[in-house]
């Protein structure tokens, strides 16, 4: 992806590849999408795709392969053991950050579930920059607690502050001395952390907290699974990075971390994930596990064809010509929002633009959800499906209270190599309307809720008939339009 600039001074996001395969999709009538948002409980996470017009819930998964990653399916080694696609894998991640062992994982969670089963005690803690909502709850499966210590700068949704994904180090040290070294199982940094708006951490960041690892003696643990954003991020804005290469950077941030786990859903393009370390001792520890919950020591629950795929796709990860659509994406369709005064978290991050719902629907309390509400509004006048991160992605508190998120955010991600400029385009237009119709927009209560992760197959309902209301003003102001 290159930036250029047109006749008008406009600049322009200019892809850097094309297309040879599509999937058709379609957007069906707003009536049609009233009713399918209802029927799935106002929860995107249950709609069926094919009533989805742009996907924009996750970018796991669904970011798009290359012609050498497809044509590499077909060189699987297809055996139970010993496999040749695994060592190909191997020498792969070796060469790129420098790690002598790889433990694959049938996707990110798995590498969570392994590394907290191994390293998480009862009443032990894990430090992080912020949390993810799956990794917070393998923690406290294990009976661990959890500590997040973003910088302040990190929860405000307007900033031009670079780097708010990064740790705060004064809390770092306090609370490493409130429990002990001994009662904290490992320090967590989360590259392009997600639940705060894609935001990166910087290079001279993850040097303080290995510093302080280093001298407490804490296992220092990297999730990479956003790492290519992040990386695009340091290289554009940390000036100790701008001379560095993309492979330069990734090794001085895996030399600074003990372990590296990572879904290759987002880092790989393909469906699987992996832990990677030089310590021998942890790492057969991680294989004993990985035989009883994923499978054999070279697969561990993947197929062998999505390794092959995740081979070429972390070496293609070095290129800064790949990496770099997304964030510059991103970029356009948070500057197409601020533009109009409508609320987004800035400096703009990875993974997707994210809406403050809070600012956007001021009128609506966090007792009925406003980021869950707006991601209803998006589909039902834009069929674009988004993902909930506030509250509803939040657990109760354990005496049932609701545990209210720091931030109520609406995510928009945007895959690799998906969408085109009209679509995000097409989208920015709707919120546009949306927001100048944001008092139609109401709150939503639980109809059904789990106990755990219930952001996945929780369902709510309309407070009142807003959704109603919403879809007769869009019918009056467009018509019969899409």
């Amino acid at each position: 992806m290159q930036t250029i600039k047109l006749m008008s001074g406009e600049n322009l996001p200019l892809e850097m590849h094309k297309t040879k395969i599509v999937r058709k999709i379609s957007l069906i009538p707003i009536e049609e999408r009233l009713k399918c948002i209802q029927e799935a409980g106002n929860n995107s996470f249950l709609l069926k795709n094919k009533d989805v017009f742009l996907d924009m819930l996750t970018d796991s998964g669904v970011n798009a392969m290359s012609d050498r990653q497809q044509s590499a399916l077909f060189l699987a080694d297809d055996t139970y053991g010993g496999s040749q696609s695994f060592f190909k894998l191997n020498e792969t991640t070796k060469k790129i950050f420098g790690k002598e062992f790889l433990v694959p994982a049938h996707q990110g969670r798995a590498c969570e579930n392994i590394l907290c089963r191994l390293l998480v005690k009862p009443g032990n803690v894990v430090i992080m920059n912020f949390h993810f909502t799956t990794t917070k709850a393998h923690v406290v499966l294990n009976e661990g607690i959890v500590e997040q210590l973003i910088i302040d700068e990190g929860v405000k949704s307007k900033s031009d502050f670079p780097f708010k994904g990064n740790m705060d180090i004064k809390k770092l040290e306090e609370c490493i001395n409130k429990y002990g070294p001994d009662k904290i199982s490992f320090v967590r940094m989360e590259a392009g952390t997600n639940l705060i708006g894609g935001q990166p951490f910087s290079l001279q960041n993850l040097k303080e907290v290995n510093e302080v690892c280093k001298k407490y003696k804490i296992l220092l643990v990297l999730d990479a699974s956003l790492l290519t954003d992040n990386l695009y991020f340091m290289k554009v804005r940390e000036e100790n990075c701008k001379n560095m290469s993309i492979e330069e950077i990734t090794r001085a941030i895996s030399d600074l971390c003990d372990i590296i786990y990572f879904s290759a859903r987002k880092l790989g393009c393909a469906r699987g994930g992996a832990i990677i370390t030089n310590n021998k001792e942890l790492f057969r520890k991680m294989q004993e596990i990985t035989v009883l919950f994923e499978g054999f020591i070279t697969y561990g629950g993947m197929s062998i064809m999505e390794i092959e795929a995740i081979n070429v796709g972390l070496q293609e990860s070095m290129d800064f010509e790949m990496i770099n659509q997304t964030p510059i994406f991103i970029e356009f369709l948070v500057n197409e929002f601020t533009k109009n005064g409508i609320p987004a978290i800035t400096p703009p991050g990875g993974l997707g633009a994210h809406l403050d719902a809070k600012e956007f629907c001021k009128h609506i309390p966090q007792s009925q959800f406003p980021a869950a509400s707006l991601i209803a509004a998006i589909y039902i006048v834009a069929g674009a499906r988004g993902m909930e991160r506030g509250t509803v992605s939040e657990d109760r508190n354990l005496d049932g209270t609701e545990h209210f998120a720091d931030m109520e955010l609406v995510r928009l991600a945007v895959p690799k190599r998906v969408f085109s400029l009209s679509h995000l385009k097409f989208v920015a237009d709707r919120i546009n309307w949306l927001y100048k119709n944001r008092e139609l927009i109401g709150g939503l209560e639980w109809v059904e809720e789990p106990k755990v992760l219930r952001f996945f197959l929780g369902k709510l309902k309309a407070v009142n008939d807003w959704q109603e209301k919403l879809v007769k003003k869009f019918k009056e102001d467009f018509g019969d339009s899409l």
